[in-house]
């Protein structure tokens, strides 16, 4: 039988701590997989779910976004895939008598942990304006409900349509369908808040926002840079495809402000070898000082050029630098030269923290790369300077030619199943105007081309009192997005919240003046609609579209799925009302959509390149991959039609005096703002979550010792944030750097501090300062 729910919070004061760990996986997190899969599950429940992951014939993990291999293991997932599978497979259920139980200001009291340890939600509920608890809907008035409101709105920008990154490709491309036959572009997603700035940089620079790179090039890679990831905890299959590079003659640099016990050693648990001997991943590891890493690269570039003058050799050209390369594919180098010069070492030296005979050595590893792999995520992205570090990311690599050619190339590794996927079906606030036309053209509608609001923007707009409707589908946005008590005061002011979920978050709670909860089918669930068992499809992060098909009874008989809850919406709303006030709809048979999900794909390939035959090469083992023309043929969708390199001014945190640079992250036991237990494993730290890492000497220097109890006061543009009473952990971080845990930390996370050109919030360089909490 599954355990009981949690009664209480997470109690702070058991909180304990032991030795950073320097292996990761093996036996322990067998063993972790195994015991909450079983309290979720049961054991019978445990066999059907873990087998059918990441299988041809099963479903796509609802986890991160790491691609699989055509031949897969007979357990395809990873411990934190598996606490992911357990928590939506749970048999724990939250009915209509909890909401009657429990009060919205009974909820408001609870913590992450708590709430998504209650379960599965199972009726459609409404919070009814002055209400104290959520009460059962009707599904057809809950959709007309939300018709109405979208019908009294004065303008269609008074609306918001939020999504996560576990959305379907069919989900997504009808919800995108909808929000524009509305009017409007607003559709902030989850990528506004993480790999934005992974986009900017990539679709100014080599003309596509997404990796370059396969498994195969991951796998037979000279040389892999993995900064600012921590694939141990976020992605840990992962370290499967850095054990075979690194059995093939791969050299592997960590860059982190913190050791992550997945890049130190690997035990991987497929194999009797794996397990007992264990292979050491990374080669150097260079510790970086957060938001250092620009400098870093600048450094390696200046290198590069240096070894050029001093007519050395990179394996496979006549000199350092691939000059064929550069003439036929490139333009910009000298504009790039000009700002290598002006950049200085010893402010190099200051921003990274690290020697120069370490940033040289690593120049020295580049030198001898045949070709290299740069793989990145949050710890790259979430500056106010993270797109001129991107850019200077893929400098570096143009110099050698690694772009377009076997094992190298790109590689943001997106964080959640599907993020990529909605992206490429329309979820974007700008999407370009080949998309809209061939959007107008399937739909005989006109779309809006006005671009909308991105997170910041929406959550702005709401703060302002100009956003009327807010609904997400998916996620739990007020904990994922930055100025908690901003944005759940900005939620606060629109008139109807609703939000489509499988499970109870902090997003239910901060509710508009009316709200509703939208229960879905989640991955793991047989979806049959008239027409039968339907499959939607996926995207990974290396371009590979497939299918994925739930096996198991939903959770409830209530229980209605994303393309359905879409799809009836939109009928709703488009054949509702004979004074609708939108000037042109999309021409589109809602019903026969939601009946049969292979009438998205037609149009879904209608609208999109790389589509071409979708339902046929979707029965494929493995699906297809999406076209990407900088890796297929050298070709560069930019304004020049070649890849770009770009001058970028030097940028780097100087943290004021007494202060402390901030970076925030997850534990071990947590995906996004899921929680899924008290521990992070990995680093020591048991039983609690509310502490913060800092370097032993600023401890000493900042008056505090190791233990004390402190409050977090976040300091921006004269305003200030707090998180009251953490625990100071001493820890392994470059001097003048910290880290804690999210969501729990967003609350110090300005609204107005964004990365330039992406807007993504400055979730990794928070200054903050340390005041001692009373005892």
């Amino acid at each position: 039988m599954a355990s009981k729910a949690p009664k209480q919070n997470i109690d702070e004061s058991k909180l304990s701590l032991t030795k950073p760990k320097t292996t990761a996986v093996g036996l322990p997190a067998v063993a972790n997989a195994l015991k909450i899969s079983l309290e979720q599950m049961g054991p019978l429940r445990s066999i059907q779910t873990l087998l059918a992951v990441n299988q041809v014939d099963g479903f796509d993990c609802m986890g991160c976004a790491w691609p699989e291999h055509e031949k897969r293991n007979a357990a395809e997932f990873c411990e934190n895939g598996a606490k992911a599978v357990a928590e939506e497979a749970t048999r724990r259920r939250v009915t209509p008598e909890f909401f009657a139980k429990h009060s919205i200001a009974d909820l408001k009291t609870r913590d992450d942990y708590w709430l998504g340890q209650q379960g599965r939600l199972t009726h459609p509920m409404l919070l009814d304006e002055g209400a104290t608890h959520y009460k059962p809907i009707a599904w057809d008035d809950a959709y007309e409900l939300i018709a109405q409101e979208i019908r009294d709105m004065e303008h269609p920008d008074q609306s918001v349509f939020y999504t996560s990154g576990r959305t379907s490709n069919e989900a997504a491309f009808a919800y995108q369908l909808l929000v524009r036959g509305i009017g409007t572009n607003n559709l902030p997603d989850c990528s506004n808040m993480c790999h934005e700035s992974s986009g900017s940089a990539l679709v100014e620079t080599i003309g596509i926002g997404k990796g370059s790179v396969s498994l195969t090039d991951l796998e037979t890679a000279s040389l892999i840079f993995v900064a600012g990831q921590n694939p141990g905890t976020n992605h840990p299959r992962m370290l499967s495809a850095l054990e075979k590079a690194k059995k093939n003659g791969a050299v592997i640099i960590s860059v982190n402000p913190l050791p992550e016990a997945g890049l130190l050693r690997f035990e991987n648990p497929q194999n009797i070898s794996g397990m007992v001997v264990g292979t050491q991943l990374t080669d150097d590891f260079l510790q970086i000082r957060a938001g250092g890493d620009q400098a870093l690269f600048q450094g390696l570039g200046k290198y590069l050029l240096e070894a050029e003058a001093q007519g050395r050799k990179t394996p496979g050209l006549p000199t350092v630098l691939d000059h064929e390369f550069i003439k036929d594919h490139t333009v910009g180098i000298d504009e790039y030269l000009r700002y290598l010069e002006k950049a200085e070492w010893d402010d190099i030296v200051e921003a990274t923290g690290l020697t120069l005979e370490q940033i040289k050595s690593t120049g020295e590893r580049l030198l001898a790369s045949s070709a290299t792999i740069v793989c990145w995520a949050m710890g790259l992205t979430q500056h106010k300077h993270s797109v001129p570090t991107l850019r200077d990311v893929v400098n570096v690599l143009l110099l050698q030619g690694n772009i377009g050619k076997p094992g190298a190339g790109v590689c943001p590794v997106r964080g959640h199943s599907n993020v990529q996927g909605d992206r490429t079906m329309g979820i974007f606030e700008k999407m370009p105007e080949s998309f809209h036309d061939r959007l107008d053209h399937e739909f005989q509608f006109l779309s809006p081309r006005a671009h909308g609001f991105d997170t910041v923007a929406a959550i702005r707009a709401m703060r302002d009192g100009k956003v009327r409707v807010f609904i997400g589908m998916g996620g739990n946005f007020v904990r994922a997005a930055p100025d908690s008590e901003v944005t759940e005061q900005a939620l606060a002011n629109t008139r109807l919240t609703v939000q489509i979920s499988t499970k109870l978050n902090h997003s239910h709670v901060s509710t508009g003046r009316r709200a509703l909860i939208l229960p879905t089918l989640g991955r793991t669930e047989k979806d049959t609609q008239r027409t039968g068992d339907q499959r939607v499809t996926v995207e990974d992060s290396m371009s590979a579209v497939h299918a994925s098909r739930g096996r198991l009874k939903p959770a409830s008989d209530h229980l209605h799925s994303e393309v359905a809850i879409v799809c009836n919406i939109a009928h709703k709303i488009f054949t509702g009302s004979d004074n609708l006030p939108l000037p042109n709809t999309p021409k589109a048979d809602w019903l026969a959509m939601k009946d049969d999900y292979s009438i998205i794909r037609k149009h879904i390939e209608a609208v999109l390149s790389g589509f071409e035959n979708f339902e046929e090469r979707i029965q494929n083992p493995g699906g297809f991959v999406l076209p990407h023309p900088p890796r297929d043929a050298r070709k560069f969708d930019t304004a020049s039609g070649k890849a770009h390199f770009t001058g970028n001014e030097l940028e780097f945190i100087r943290v004021p005096a007494g202060r402390l640079v901030l970076q925030t992250l997850r534990s071990h036991d947590q995906y996004n703002t899921t929680i899924y237990g008290k521990d992070d494993r990995y680093r020591g730290i048991h039983g609690g979550r509310r502490v913060v890492l800092i370097n032993a000497d600023d401890i000493t220097e900042l008056g505090f010792t190791d233990g004390d109890m402190v409050h977090l006061i976040s300091e921006f543009q004269g305003t200030e944030r707090r998180a009251e009473n953490f625990r100071i952990v001493s820890y392994s971080t470059p001097k003048g750097c910290a880290a804690a845990y999210y969501p729990e930390t967003n609350v110090l996370v300005p609204l107005d501090s964004v990365a330039d050109t992406s807007g993504t919030p400055t979730s990794k360089s928070v200054i903050v300062r340390l005041e001692r909490a009373e005892a």
